[in-house]
């Protein structure tokens, strides 16, 4: 091995250089970890202490024999180590005295494409490895069409292993043109490869005699000299306001980072979504004023009008400003091992504004092993769909593939908050500002004063069974007896006409659900009570049809009978037939039910009759004020 033809070092002379963020992925044992773990070492940033304990490590866990194991380094994991293969994804840093660097190691197994797409979101390049004893694998192919996906444009192939086909060039060049090929496919151009031993660290950072036939860059000389310019820094200029600064009544600003050109003041602006235009008049930092503030830096901004701008909002060269939208099509990677069901409402967090959205069922499915696009009607994890998506309010974005900070979101669980999704934005699928609310004379509270009551979802919830229908027939007739306007939305007669195009899958549980607490939505609007009798198992479409009416006109009863009453009840001979396997996807059999947590009313139909629990229904609404004067 020949001298360093480039320096590793970590010290006050790379303090300023600039940064680049990389991936490096690829198939199982690969050598990623391996490779990582070199540059570490050579970069000087290994401690003693951690110089001692990887030897200790190496002896035990390490594949070298009395060699260190370099993958040890980043394999921090337990089961890791146990296993020999990376789960997780591991950030780790090292500098030259050209650049600074942070690499993400993302996991080889098809399972944790979820976290390779974690790695691949914030990186610049990436470095895809593969075994040069078996060529391009199907985890290349998948990890390479995610890189492409998430717009990464400069991609190294490092050829690793190569001292075990005896560095041959003939082997070298095969690979390096079918994957130049199949990159080229993807629209990736940009394609350096590289042959390299991360065992032996040839041509990682040092030139390697083993092959005077290669006359490219080593793995570090590229990183140091790959340009990346995705456009931010020439674009027209986008600050994302994370929080509205007053200190006190004199000072008003909005404290942000600037996602993509440079901002400077005296520019006009727009404040997006909303569309007031005002200039900017002052670019305040820690270190006094700028006259400008270029992309990646984080300022306050003080602009010349008293305008409307939130936690969120976007400020937009006024000559070029960004789109609002409340519907898109998207990429979507889903990382829950509960599918994405379309229809159900999920929480999207778009840089620092989070809103509810609802996501049609997928146009297509994309295999990223082929390429190919499938029909999907749900999307399970790891996978990827391209889908419409229907936002509560508009949000300021621009494409994925021209600026990510405003392109990309992430999926939350409204429950419990966990991340489940993340999503890229094609374009906009109609234009918000071409949409109003039309203004009525007769509102809501003009129908609720004449039929004298306040209106109101009574929503009855409950296995097959329990005891919905009965009850909410007997709420509905002693409603009636007083004069109050009702409507009864039954499961069974709604699935005869409106839902008659819907099974019972959970995705379609979802848009049975979605469909009438939307109709039931609608009725309170027309002043009515209006009785659903539906199993709707699932808390979320529940919270959905809540969160469509005001506080106080959603009361939900739950029908809390236990599954084996049920069962014995048996009124349409349904659980016979699940327990006989002739019909699928039914709930409490193969087919959850999740209880309400905090529902207004909860009959216990073991120790209550049929009126008895529809005259607690009654009461509970008239503790509401549903009934009497309005």
């Amino acid at each position: 091995m020949t001298q360093a033809t480039t320096e590793i070092r970590d010290d006050e002379d790379v303090e300023h250089a600039d940064l680049l963020r990389f991936i490096t992925c690829g198939s199982v044992d690969d050598g990623k970890s391996t490779l990582i773990g070199r540059l570490l070492y050579e970069s000087k940033l290994v401690y003693s202490d951690q110089l001692a304990a990887l030897t200790a490590d190496s002896k035990r866990h390490g594949t070298r024999g009395a060699d260190l194991d370099f993958a040890l380094l980043v394999d921090g994991l337990a089961a890791e180590r146990e296993q020999g293969i990376t789960i997780d994804v591991a950030h780790r840093f090292f500098a030259t005295g050209r650049r600074r660097f942070i690499v993400a190691d993302t996991p080889g197994h098809e399972q944790y494409t979820r976290n390779m797409v974690t790695g691949a979101s914030t990186a610049d390049a990436a470095v895809i490895l593969l075994d040069a004893r078996k060529g391009l694998l199907t985890q290349t192919r998948r990890h390479t069409h995610v890189v492409a996906l998430l717009g990464i444009r400069h991609v190294v192939l490092a050829v690793n292993k190569l001292d075990l086909v005896g560095y041959s060039k003939a082997v070298f060049d095969e690979i390096s043109a079918e994957y130049r090929a199949f990159a080229a496919a993807l629209g990736i151009a940009d394609v350096v490869c590289v042959p390299v031993s991360a065992v032996e660290g040839s041509n990682v950072v040092t030139r390697s005699e083993r092959t005077p036939w290669y006359e490219g860059p080593t793995l570090v000389e590229w990183l140091e000299s790959v340009e990346v310019d995705d456009g931010a820094s020439t674009g027209p200029a986008r600050l994302l306001v994370q929080w509205v600064n007053r200190p006190d009544d004199t000072f008003r600003g909005f404290s942000g980072r600037v996602v993509r050109g440079t901002l400077r003041r005296g520019e006009r602006v727009r404040v997006l979504p909303g569309g007031h235009e005002s200039t900017v008049d002052r670019i305040v930092t820690m270190d006094g004023d700028r006259e400008q503030a270029v992309s990646g830096h984080s300022v306050t901004v003080v602009l010349a009008d008293e305008v409307d701008v939130s936690r969120g909002s976007v400020l937009a060269a006024l000559e070029a400003p960004a789109e609002a939208a409340d519907a898109f099509q998207a990429h979507l990677v889903w990382m829950d091992e509960h599918e994405m069901l379309p229809g159900r409402r999920y929480l999207a967090k778009f840089g620092a504004r989070t809103t509810g959205f609802t996501a049609e069922h997928p146009k297509y499915r994309i295999d990223v092993d082929t390429q190919a696009h499938l029909p999907a009607k749900t999307v399970r994890l790891n996978e990827i769909c391209v889908t419409n998506l229907h936002i509560d309010r508009p949000v300021a974005f621009e494409p994925y593939r021209t600026c990510r900070d405003l392109g990309s979101f992430i999926v939350l669980d409204p429950l419990s908050n966990r991340t489940v999704g993340a999503g890229m934005i094609d374009f906009a699928t109609r234009r918000t500002a071409n949409l109003r609310w039309q203004a009525l004379t007769v509102d809501k509270r003009a129908r609720g004063v004449r039929n004298g009551h306040r209106p109101c979802v009574v929503w009855f919830t409950g296995l097959s069974g329990a005891g919905k229908s009965t009850i909410a027939d007997l709420v509905e007739k002693a409603l009636h007896a007083e004069g109050a306007h009702t409507f009864l939305l039954d499961g069974d007669n709604i699935r005869h006409g409106l839902n008659s195009d819907l099974g019972f899958t959970d995705a379609d549980r979802v848009e049975n659900i979605r469909r009438i607490a939307e109709v039931s939505a609608l009725m309170v609007d027309a002043g009515l009570i209006v009785l659903v009798s539906f199993i709707s198992p699932f808390q979320a479409e529940r919270a959905l049809a809540r969160s469509l009416v005001e506080s106080g006109e959603f009361c939900e009863v739950h029908v809390d009978t236990p599954l084996e009453v049920a069962e014995r009840r048996d009124p349409k001979g349904l659980y016979a037939k699940a327990r006989r396997g002739e019909l699928a996807n039914f709930t409490g059999i193969d087919s959850p039910y999740e209880p309400p947590r905090d529902a207004e009313v909860r009959l216990d139909t073991t120790t209550m009759s049929a009126e008895q629990a529809a005259e607690a229904v009654l009461a509970k609404l008239r503790e509401m004020r549903v009934l009497g004067d309005y």
